[in-house]
């Protein structure tokens, strides 16, 4: 009875790993928390029915400085139920940004490199071209201005077309 069960089990797991994924391309926004970028404008190109890039670009102005922020992400994806998918991959991000204090006169500029990953889950509505997502893309940063380690939840809208 046991090993029926384990069959069983790896059964219905390797049709939930290997299960299609309609990937189609999408443009919009991830909108973003913690110590990230904050808000981006995203895109993801379909490379076949389980894997794809994800390109995400943010800009960053205030009184005091701004900055620019580009990450690449190649992911994997599988379907849990009719259009709820999860997916994983690494990720690098490149960016830049320049701080000038508005008290006393002193500021700094630099650039970065991040190396890490992205994990989330997405649901991608049947009525209407429309994907919704919640993730994470945890990233040490390399560079002379920029050695921590950042993460943060980020809530995507995405048209999908």
């Amino acid at each position: 009875m046991k090993k029926h069960f384990i069959t069983l089990t790896l059964i219905a797991l390797s049709f939930t790993a290997f299960s299609q994924v309609k990937n189609e391309h999408a443009i919009g926004a991830r909108i973003g928390g913690g110590n990230t970028f904050g808000s981006q404008i995203s895109y993801q190109y379909g490379i076949s029915n389980y894997n794809r890039l994800e390109v995400d670009l943010g800009f960053n102005s205030n009184n005091d400085g701004n900055g620019f922020n580009l990450s690449g992400v190649y992911q994997w994806v599988w379907a849990i139920e009719s259009g709820f998918n999860w997916y994983a991959g690494p990720a690098a991000t490149l960016g830049s940004w320049s701080y000038k204090s508005k008290y006393d006169g002193s500021g700094d500029s630099g650039a970065y490199l991040g190396i890490g990953g992205q994990i989330g889950a997405e649901y991608n509505f049947d009525e209407v071209p429309i994907n919704i997502s919640l993730d994470t893309m945890p990233q040490f940063g390399f560079g002379p201005t920029n050695q921590t380690f950042n993460m943060g939840l980020s809530l995507g809208i995405r048209y999908v077309f």
